[in-house]
């Protein structure tokens, strides 16, 4: 039960980042102007941000029920790191950025946005490669059966 539930979270999570990221955000770059599909785009991003929120804590728990707290553990040691790095993307950069952009993007204050937008993409972009690994290692264990019957 543990293992089918970790994998529709991480599904869920992950497919999340890469579609909104990599699909739906350019799309709305190029179809409509950029405030608005900056504005849709930021809403999206906050959801997913809630939706990885979410996914990462009950990963955690998952993983910890399951086999315990281990810093060896690779994968949880990554999940644990994608959630700080959605929490200061959402709660520290987001915030900064919509402060930004609240008082009127100006030439003093468009440099700065800038480089929060930078530093957002970098975060979305290390948590989605992170995500990727995760996806394609795997979060279960394998149990000393399934190993047993690889060898035969």
């Amino acid at each position: 039960m543990f293992q089918i539930s970790e994998k529709i979270l991480l599904t869920i999570w992950v497919g999340g980042m890469w579609a909104i990221g990599y699909i739906v955000a350019p799309v709305l770059f190029q179809m409509l102007d950029k405030q608005l599909a900056g504005n849709v785009a930021g809403q999206l991003f906050s959801i997913m941000s809630y939706v990885g929120i979410f996914s990462a804590i009950a990963l955690v728990i998952n993983i910890v029920v399951q086999r315990g707290f281990h810093f060896r553990h690779w994968q949880l040691m990554t999940i644990l790191a994608m959630l700080v790095l959605i929490i200061i993307g959402q709660y520290i950069v987001q915030p900064m950025m919509a402060e930004l952009k609240a008082a009127g993007l100006t030439e003093l204050n468009r440099p700065e946005f800038a480089r929060l937008h930078g530093i957002a993409s970098v975060l979305f972009l290390i948590n989605s490669l992170a995500g990727l690994i995760l996806v394609v290692a795997g979060l279960g264990k394998k149990r000393d059966s399934e190993r047993e019957l690889n060898f035969r």
